[in-house]
Order: structure tokens, then sequence, then C-alpha cells
């Protein structure tokens, strides 16, 4: 660990080919074509594509780079990479050249076939490429490999169709640039050119020790505990939630820090959270898809950084059962180039117009694709969190607070809002449109979907998955609102009542969307069930919604996703719930009979030869006795556990792969590793700590 004095602003972005380093080193038509093809698309000629490769490569080599790469996102869940040395063919006197050219900048051909691809491909066929995404820079990584040109790509197969995450990220980006722009041009904008998602991403995490993470099976396999009594103290007097946070996590996060700074990564905020050994880390927003390449730089990042200082990060949803699970808030919003955030309510009637419209449209566009929003943070691991311990509940809602709600409950009784909740006249020039105070009222943290003053904060999404699919879908389902929105403004006389009509209808019509209560009250369950919102509380269940009609239309109507496309990924979802499941199955039967079982047997024989001990010295052996006795039943407990769990875990095999095979694994797998948890976490009450075979939750989560 480091002890020098650094300055951040010297250091950020210093291994990042960013627009400093292009304007520096490139000839400045090849800067001004670059800079137009990011800001405006297009393509770019191999001319000035080998310019940019060669001071792309000559940058890389002075800081150290022997090796690029096409950093790319597959449907693994995580990245990928095949390193090429910059090496050319020997020459005749034995010596070597450095080359990169513009085609290796532009295109890679990584082998497609061991990806998932949900049927998608043939294993036979191989082929699949990588295209730069010249909108996310490249950056320089130092490991112990040394150091590496990373270049941020996209993934396709042979046929064109999507192999990655970024790609539909990017096509949905389009999408709601082009109805975003289509929309501000009728609210009278004539200067913005462009509409973007801006994203940033809270990324939470658990740190443990990594001698004590390397004896647990489970975490090594599966990321979580699949055994694990809770100790005497958990979160439950909330000491550990925004406390002074401890020196060796603190050099830790200081590393952390160095590391992504120098990446161009902002991070900004770190401290513990609610649990035991959780801390958060957040960066300042982003362009969408270069917050989500820079959410996997901080998921890299903690990982290496953890291991630097004899740790491991834990990014499972749920790694210990009864306390905090973790989440990735996804705060979204929508900004022009020219800095115009649309969700940020005005002073003017005309930008209070434009609020109410984004703000109605987005409501339209999460009631009507609840399913889909859910079905984004759908993860194996996410099945264990939803619900409670500040994580929301499975109920996609949507809060607006107090003032936001009344004044669409206005719109709703009335047809029209005159004032707010202070009681101040609301001035936008018509009497139907109010005016708004930032933040007038409290948040809600049990809220999946809540507005918290000039964006959207969509709490649902896992701690490791991508945020790619969940601003997909968001990005999707607003370019459509907007779309219709649009298509009737066009063709309506009077356009500027069209709007307001629009409003209107869409706070009416979707009303049932918003909720400012507490998400996590049994009422709130049976109320959302009264207003018709679905309650998805599973990965399997929630899956289906990629294939529906409405969904193809959807993603079809914008060039996102191809009704293959769609099928493909529900069918990798399927398989990878089930692989999930059956690792963890494996894991729990393996850990159960070759560590848990025999070292309480062996104590149960220390027992018994006790009660024999005391019986022949004449004393009451009943306290041993009955220990025997309640230990050897929950031995039993176990044991018929575990025959069970290897039993369906064997017929779960033998399912057909996909929604057939997911589904036994969620109805019948899950609940028989439930079953076998139940009586060892119990007998890890009674055992001595010296025989028990593992860390427990107080050696992980106190002892860091």
């Amino acid at each position: 660990m480091s002890a020098e004095i650094f300055n951040v602003a010297d250091i950020f972005g210093e291994d990042v080919f960013n627009d400093t380093v292009m304007q520096e080193r490139l000839p400045k038509k090849v800067y001004k074509e670059i800079k137009k093809i990011i800001e405006d698309g297009g393509e770019l000629d191999l001319n000035t594509a080998d310019v940019i490769a060669h001071e792309m490569k000559e940058w890389a080599i002075e800081k150290g780079a022997t090796h690029y790469t096409h950093w790319f996102q597959p449907l693994t869940g995580t990245t990928a990479e095949k390193h090429d040395s910059f090496i050319s063919a020997p020459m005749p006197n034995g010596k070597i050249l450095m080359t990169f050219s513009g085609k290796e900048l532009i295109k890679g051909e990584p082998d497609a076939s061991s990806f998932p691809s949900g049927g998608l491909r043939a294993t036979f066929e191989a082929r699949g490429y990588t295209a730069w995404d010249c909108t996310s820079p490249a950056f320089v990584r130092h490991d112990a490999a040394g150091a590496t040109l990373c270049i941020p790509t996209a993934f396709c197969s042979y046929t064109g169709e999507a192999l990655d995450q970024k790609t539909p990220l990017l096509r949905s980006m389009e999408a709601i640039n082009e109805q975003g722009v289509r929309l501000i041009r009728l609210l009278g904008n004539n200067v913005s050119k462009k509409v973007t998602p801006s994203v940033g991403a809270e990324q939470e995490y658990f740190l443990v020790d990594a001698e004590k993470f390397l004896e647990r099976k489970d975490l090594i396999y599966t990321g979580r505990t699949l055994f694990g009594a809770m100790p005497p103290k958990g979160q439950e007097l909330d000491d550990h939630y925004f406390g002074t946070i401890r020196q060796r996590i603190a050099g830790f996060m200081k590393d952390v820090n160095e590391e992504l700074w120098k990446l161009g990564v902002s991070a900004k905020t770190q401290h513990n959270e609610v649990a035991p050994a959780q801390h958060e880390l957040a960066p300042i927003y982003a362009q969408c898809n270069i917050a989500v390449d820079h959410n996997h730089l901080v998921m890299q990042t903690l990982k290496k950084i953890a291991c630097q200082h004899g740790m491991k990060c834990l990014l499972h949803e749920k790694p210990f059962a009864g306390v905090n699970g973790s989440g990735k808030h996804n705060n979204w919003s929508i900004t022009t180039d020219d800095g115009i955030n649309l969700l940020e309510p005005g002073k003017t009637p005309h930008e209070n117009t434009q609020f109410l419209l984004v703000l109605t449209c987005i409501l339209k566009a999460v009631n009507e694709h609840a399913d889909l929003l859910r079905e984004s943070a759908a993860d194996p691991g996410n099945d264990h969190r939803l619900g409670a311990n500040e994580a929301p509940p499975a109920i996609i809602s949507i809060f607006l607070g107090e003032q936001l709600e009344d004044v669409l409950e206005q719109l709703v009784s009335t047809g029209e809002a005159t004032h707010s909740l202070k009681g101040t006249r609301l001035k936008t020039g018509v009497e139907s449109l109010p005016d708004f105070m930032k933040d007038a009222t409290d948040r809600n943290r049990t809220s999946p979907f809540a507005f918290t003053g000039n964006k959207f904060e969509f709490r649902m999404v896992g701690s490791r998955d991508s945020i790619s699919g969940p601003n997909v879908v968001l990005n999707t389902i607003v370019a459509e609102a907007f779309a219709d929105a649009c298509d009737r403004i066009e063709k309506a006389e009077d356009k500027e009542m069209e709007i307001h009509d629009i409003i209107k209808e869409y706070a009416i019509e979707n009303q049932r969307i918003v909720f400012n209560g507490n998400g996590y009250a049994d009422e709130w369950v049976k109320e959302a069930e009264k207003r018709g919102l679905p309650n998805i509380k599973s990965m399997v269940e929630a899956i289906p919604a990629l294939t529906t009609e409405k969904a193809i239309a959807l993603f079809g109507r914008f060039n996102v996703f191809t009704k293959d496309e769609l099928e493909s990924r529900a069918e990798i979802k399927f398989e990878n719930y089930a692989k999930a499941i059956n690792i963890e199955a494996l894991a729990m039967a393996d850990i159960a009979a070759k560590q848990i079982i025999p070292a309480v047997m062996n104590y149960t024989k220390t027992l018994a030869d006790t009660v024999i001990a005391v019986k022949e010295a004449g004393a009451d052996a009943k306290v041993q006795a009955d220990t025997l006795k309640e230990v050897s039943k929950l031995l039993a407990d176990a044991k018929k556990a575990l025959i069970n769990l290897q039993k369906v875990t064997k017929t779960a095999a033998g399912k057909e792969e996909g929604q057939k095979q997911a589904t036994y694994c969620h109805e019948a797998v899950c609940p028989a590793m439930a079953k076998l948890r139940a009586p060892i976490d119990e007998l890890e009450m009674i055992i001595d700590k010296e025989v028990w075979p593992m860390p427990s939750y107080g050696d992980l989560i106190f002892e860091v």
C-alpha cells in the first residue's frame, strides 16, 4: 500500500485514451473525424483508423503495455477478453516491430462458440466479431500480467445477432435519442441536438478475510454462504451504517479509488453500509454505456484490490442470511447535449409542461412494462434479497413524493392542478399544469423505482449484475412512451392542448403504479393485488416476460432486440438459473456429507463417551444425555434432508434443459436446500466451536 501524497486531478484519467489525449496526439483532421463519429455516429474509414490505432498503440506502450484486447460483455454476466501482443513477425535481422492497425482496432474475431447464445449459434458456428465502441474510451489496465490496452467493444455473431450486453444497450440509446429529440422538437426546442440517458450506479459489496473465505467451500463455489447461524449481534444496532471506516478497510478503499481514478471512473462516495462488513461505492453520473463499462471496472477493481489486502470481495446479492443483501441502485436520468435534464422540474410554464409530459410518459412506460423492468433485475441471488432489509419488494411501483402525487391526484380528480401542498399558486400559464419545488418531500427507501428530484432510482438491480439489462429496458420503454405521445401531438391541430390532454390522460390511466407508502408492508401486497400490479417473486417467474408478444413488439419496433434474440436470452437465463441452483445444491450436499456430518458424528461420539464417563463416576449425566439426544435428532434430520436433496438434484439434471429444468430447480431443489440448511444451522448453535468445520458468521463479518 502506497503512502505517497497525490493530487486526484493530476492522476484522474491518466490511463485513459480520452479526449485530451486524442487532441494532443492525433492530427487535427483525424481528431475532428473521430469526434464527429463519437457525437453523431457513422463509420470510420480505414486510413483514419490506422492513424488512431498507431497513436493509441504508442500511447499504450509508453504506459508499459505489451498487449491489447477487445474488452467485451458476453451473456455470461461478466466481461471477456483475448490478449494479443503488439509484436509482428520477426524481421530478417531477428528484431521485431510493434504494430497495431486500424483493422485490428475496429474489429476483432474471438471464438463465439463457447459463449452463451441461447441457440443463436451452434458449437460448430464459431465465428463472432467484436466491434470498437468508440464512444467509450480505451484504457490501459495494470495488473499481474503487466499493462494491457483494453478497447471497449460490442460482440455479435457472424450473421449479426447480438451476443452481448453492449449491442442492445447502444441500440436502446439510439431509440431514446431519436424519440427524445422528436419530443423536445414538438415542445419548441430547436437547439438541443441529442438526448442521452445518464446513469450513476451505486455498488454495494461485502469484504471478508481471505483466509476465512478459503475455509468456506460454499463461498468459493457459489459466492454465498449455504449454511450459517446468525451470531448474537447482527445489524440490529445500525452502528455499522455510516460508521467510522476501519483502517484496514480504509486502506483498501484508498487503493480502489486511486486505481479507478486513473481509469477515469469518477468514484465519489464511499461508506459503511448497514450490515457488518458491508460497504458501498458510488460514482458521478456518466453517459449510459460508459456508466455500464465503468461499473464493470468497479467490480473488477474491488475484487483485485481486495486480494491485495488479504481480503475477498463478495458481490453476491445475499452472501449472508439474516442481514442486508447487496444491491446496485441504478440512478437514471435523461439529458440533452446542451445540459438540459428532462427530469428537472423548472421555473417557467414551458419547462414544467416539458417536465410533466416526460414524467407522465415514464409513468406510462413503467406501468405498461413493469414485468420487463422486474425481469431486468432477475437473478438467482436476488430471489433471496428482494422484499426486505432495504431491498425493494418484488412488486414494481413508483414513488413520486407527496407533492407530485398530490398534483397527479388533482389531475385525476378534477382534470387540473391549481395548487401545491404548501398552498401556493402554481404558475404555469395553464391552470392544469403546476409549478414545482425541488426536494419538496422525503425519499422512500422501500420503493423499487423512486423519483429523487431530477432522476429515477431503480433500486432492484442485484449487486453483481451488469446494469446494461435494466438500462436497455428503461431506455426502450421510455422511447416507446415518447413515440406514442409524439404520434398524437404531430397529428393534433392544437398541439399545446394535445400535450396537456396527454399529461392528464397518462396521469389518470397510470395512477395505479404510483405508491408512496411502505413497500415492505403486508398491506401493500394486498393493495397491489387489488390494483392489478404483478408480484413476480422469482427469476423463473420473471423470465417469460422477455418473450411475450408485447415485449417482442416493443423491442422490434425500436430495433433493440429481434424475436430470436429475445428468445435466446430467455433460454440463456433459464439455463443459467438451473446451473446456478445445481452448483449450490451440489456444493451444499458436498459440504454437508464431507465436512459437517462427519464433524457432528465425531462430536456425538465424544458426547456418548462423556455420558458413560459421568455415569460411571456416579454423577448426573442428564445434561450430556439430553444434548446427545438433541444433536442426534438434528443429525438424523440433516441426513434425511441430504438424501432428499441429492435425489431432487439428480432428478433436476434429467429434466429438459430450459424452462422446465429451471422451474423444477425453483420448486423442488430450492426447498430441499432450505430443509437441509435448517437442522445444520441449529447444530452450529450447539456444537463446540472448535469442532465446527468452518468459520462462523461472526468470524466472517466481524473479523475483517
